[in-house]
């Protein structure tokens, strides 16, 4: 333990002063984002819309993320990484205060494509970023802290979230329920991402030659390496797929099935975000010790079993413990394969090859919760259980097939000097 302590320390001393901001940043905007994640849907059904208008609204916010990913990507190369990031904060924000002050159906739809807008271009952004701002020796390390800060963050946001509806009823007189109450615990969360903005405007980013930036050309990258491309993003595709047709709903799962209120789903939920902070933490000192496939394969396919525990599990207790040790499993190895994605890229690709991943993260997630609420309406959520759990099987045996089971050559490696 503590060469890992020893070892973790080493790797934050290496990280540069914007990867440092960036951090700052992950645990401001994480903190607020948990709230939304938690209540959003809860406000949706308190303003007399079901299930199925909450998983169409997922479904355009993930659609519209999807259309413009590439759209996105000329953006970001554009405007530079530091301009792109404030942007897609602030618009993040705004949606957010749009769906608030507008509680009705079309303006929920607009603001739910206004919100994947800035985040598509906020996906296409990050990764790029951390690369060019980290070294070798500290980047997986950076990937993994980032998404751990976040998590952890969003562990306070998810506490704070279940409760804060039921402390501003208190105050005004009105069921905790009640859309008012959903309304105004929104509308604090609009407001305090803004501050998760303020590291970015210290951040001093190199100026960059329009030859120097990275040349953002997803369909001649696409011809030029096809079947590479395609065992790039095809298992995160798969995974995507199955991922909207459960994640959406977590909060509607644990109210339905176990008759749960908020607050105790609200803190489920926020020990959830914990839990899978520490395991993104654990993440890259496993990647260094066993290598970055090996922990995307075995963390992936141990999770598998705790999923079905999680959704057919008779009682609450037992599936709230699979629900924290599955998130751990199998979200602590997303840093670890972007990191792989992005280090077995050629450097004038990485920008294409960003945003198709981020298209390839979203696509599944643009349909699936629109068919998840279907399903939940009509059959319950046995029938989305197993979709889930086929999916993410397939994508687990398509790690191990694509990367672990051959060797392959992702960049061609510069012959030996003679």
């Amino acid at each position: 333990m503590s060469n890992i302590l020893q070892t973790y320390w080493t790797r934050i001393k290496q990280f540069s002063p914007n990867a440092r901001l960036y951090l700052a940043s992950a645990i401001l905007t994480g903190a607020a984002l948990g709230v939304y994640q938690l209540l959003f849907n809860f406000y949706v059904i308190s303003l007399k819309m079901d299930v199925n208008i909450a998983g169409q609204l997922a479904s355009t916010n993930s659609s519209t993320a999807l259309i413009l990913a590439v759209p996105m990507g000329y953006l970001a190369d554009l405007l530079g990484r530091k301009k792109s990031l404030i942007i897609s904060g602030a618009t993040v924000s705004l949606a957010i205060a749009g769906m608030v002050v507008w509680p009705v159906k079309w303006i929920l739809f607009a603001m739910a494509a206004l919100l994947g807008a800035a985040q598509s271009l906020s996906a296409v952004t990050m990764s790029p970023f951390l690369l060019e701002n980290s070294g070798e020796q500290e980047r997986t390390y950076l990937f993994s802290l980032g998404s751990g800060a976040q998590m952890t963050a969003s562990f306070v946001g998810n506490s704070i979230g279940g409760n804060l509806p039921t402390w501003l009823a208190t105050r005004q007189g009105i069921s905790p329920t009640s859309s008012p109450a959903y309304a105004g615990a929104l509308a604090i969360v609009a407001v305090l991402s803004i501050f998760g903005l303020v590291p970015y405007f210290f951040m001093k980013m190199p100026h960059l030659e329009k030859s120097q930036r990275a040349l953002f050309a997803p369909i001649a990258y696409a011809a030029k390496k096809p079947v590479m491309l395609g065992k790039l993003i095809l298992p995160i595709l798969v995974t995507s797929i199955g991922a909207g047709l459960l994640m959406p709903f977590m909060n509607i799962f644990f109210r339905v099935t176990y008759l749960k209120p908020d607050p105790v789903i609200g803190n489920l939920l926020a020990w959830g975000a914990l839990a899978m902070g520490v395991g993104l933490l654990i993440a890259p000192v496993l990647a260094d010790r066993i290598g970055k496939i090996q922990v995307v394969v075995i963390t992936q396919g141990l999770s598998i079993p705790f999923l079905a525990l999680l959704g057919f599990a008779p009682w609450f207790w037992l599936s709230g413990f699979a629900y924290y040790i599955r998130i751990a499993l199998m979200n602590m190895s997303t840093p670890v394969y972007q990191t792989y994605v992005m280090e077995h890229t050629e450097p004038e690709s990485r920008a294409t090859v960003a945003s198709l991943v981020n298209m390839a993260n979203n696509f599944g997630r643009a349909f699936s919760p629109s068919i998840s609420g279907w399903m939940q309406v009509n059959y319950g959520f046995g029938p989305v259980y197993a979709g889930v759990l086929a999916m993410y099987t397939i994508s687990v045996f398509l790690y191990w097939k694509f990367f672990w089971s051959v060797k392959t050559a992702l960049v061609p490696k510069p012959a030996p000097a003679d």
